[in-house]
């Protein structure tokens, strides 16, 4: 079964692997707290964090189309409940086990800490490609029933495999069961069409934090000058390993800042031209077509995408594709983790030992739950972001013009006639939309954390470690709510 935590000494699973990057950063903090005298209480602590608290698990019979009938299994994992409410993603998968469930839900609730929103927790779903409405309502009412889902409890998203429309098969199911009556229901599940109280920059909310994290690197001169990169985007090379909505997104965002794409992977095959290879044209073919492979504009490669020389790598696929044993020939001066999990505990010792900078997952992916958290503060409110104030700003702007023009005309005198203030073209057609403000909020949130992140290696003089300092960062919030707040028992 996948996702075992066990797992060999080269290969672990992501459970073991995920742990083991707690153990090294819950080390650190225990050294300091021996030396101020409360290592019981803070060891125990940290114990009760790595520890995941609830995990859901259900079979339920489902009657296929052909007649036939197969048992559906799914899990629900709540790893802390510090914070409420609980928030992670939803998976379908013929392949996944109960361990990985865990180990994804640990992940969300260090990357909320990370960018200071909710808790998350992660639900996986053993299932087929047909008949998804079925199985998706049906596990929808089993955790209802159970106290899995609801807005102030556990808030789902959309992960692998799912998108807009399941999460609205989710939200109809929950608001129209156990969630009658409840007026915010809605904001049970976020990802959501925008019919169905969703938010404007959702689906690409995930690829352009994958943009501001490793934005934020890029332009910090001092990082740069450790890896021997010249600071900006411009002229930047980089591999993208998955073309589906995180890397397209990702890919699109890159491309608009000046970086040039010369390798892309998929499952089924990869494509590289040295010359760069333009995404919407590549997003177009994959539609019409189904795949990347043959698109005309690149040519095939047979080799390890991970291993194509380029300034950034981005692994977008799936866990642990950076191992023990392609490390050493990984050919990127920045790796940026835009998939949970890519990277193995041996593997991130490598790229440590050969001055890569590896851009953590608990940070550069959370643009998605960061804008989760915006639809879920949405539907609470039940309003659009700037619909109350976006007829006022735009006035305002008119107001600070008008007064302008007044200032000039008195110091200048109106002999000449009156001194005319113009707004530009642009001017005019400034007006914050709701994606405006979103991307203005990720941003914000982006910046804000890679800095706590610099400010935490630079306190534990980590160097290039920045998944040390970013699960530092994570432990010491979770803690502080812990260590103020005490345990009820």
């Amino acid at each position: 079964m996948a996702g075992r935590a066990g797992g060999s000494a080269d290969s672990p699973g992501l459970l073991a692997t995920v742990e083991t990057f707690f153990q090294r950063a819950a080390a650190m903090v225990e050294e300091r707290a021996a030396a101020r005298g409360r290592l019981s209480w803070v060891r125990g602590v940290l114990e009760t964090i790595r520890r995941c608290s609830f995990v859901l698990e259900v079979s339920f019979p489902l009657r296929r189309d052909c007649g036939t009938w197969e048992m559906v299994q799914g899990w629900r994992a709540q790893h802390s409940q510090h914070r409420l409410p609980c928030k992670g993603g939803v998976r379908f998968s013929s392949s996944i086990g109960v361990d990985e469930v865990k180990a994804l839900a640990a992940l969300m609730t260090y990357k909320c800490a990370v960018v200071g929103k909710y808790k998350g927790n992660v639900k996986q779903m053993r299932t087929w490609e047909h008949e998804l409405e079925k199985i998706t309502r049906h596990f929808t009412v089993e955790m209802a029933k159970k106290g899995f889902i609801g807005p102030g409890i556990d808030v789902l998203a959309p992960d692998v495999r799912t998108g807009q429309r399941e999460m609205s098969w989710i939200a109809d199911t929950y608001i129209y069961t156990l969630g009658y009556g409840d007026i915010n229901a809605q904001a049970c599940v976020t990802g959501k069409p925008i019919s169905q109280g969703g938010i404007h920059g959702r689906r690409s909310a995930t690829g352009r934090g994958v943009l501001h994290g490793i934005e934020n690197y890029l332009t910090n001169t001092d990082y740069m000058d450790r890896i021997g990169l010249s600071p900006g985007f411009p002229g930047k090379t980089f591999v993208l390993q998955g073309f589906g909505n995180v890397g397209l997104y990702t890919m699109k965002y890159l491309h608009e800042y000046g970086a040039r794409c010369i390798c892309v992977g998929e499952r089924d095959g990869a494509i590289y031209n040295p010359r760069g290879i333009n995404p919407k044209e590549l997003e177009d073919y994959k539609q019409g077509h189904g795949t990347i492979v043959g698109f005309p504009k690149a040519e095939p490669y047979d080799g390890s995408i991970l291993e194509v020389p380029c300034d950034i790598l981005i692994p977008a696929a799936t866990e642990k594709q950076l191992t023990r044993e392609n490390a050493p020939r990984v050919q990127a001066k920045i790796i940026a983790e835009a998939a949970n999990g890519p990277t193995t505990p041996a593997a991130h010792d490598i790229f440590l030992q050969r001055n890569i900078l590896v851009i953590p997952d608990i940070y550069v992916n959370a643009g998605g739950v960061t804008v989760s958290f915006f639809e879920w503060l949405k539907n609470l409110n039940h309003i659009s972001y700037g619909r109350l104030s976006f007829k006022y700003e735009q006035e305002s702007s008119y107001h600070v013009l008008q007064s302008v023009q007044h200032s000039l005309e008195q110091w200048f005198g109106k002999a000449r006639g009156e001194i005319p203030i113009i707004p530009s073209p642009e001017f005019k057609a400034r007006s914050a939309s709701e994606k405006d403000i979103v991307y203005s909020g990720l941003a914000y949130t982006m910046e804000y954390s890679a800095k706590q992140i610099m400010a935490m290696a630079a306190r534990y003089n980590l160097g290039l470690d920045q998944r040390t300092a970013a699960y530092l960062c994570a432990l010491e919030k979770v803690f502080t709510v812990y260590d103020e707040a005490g345990f009820t028992y």
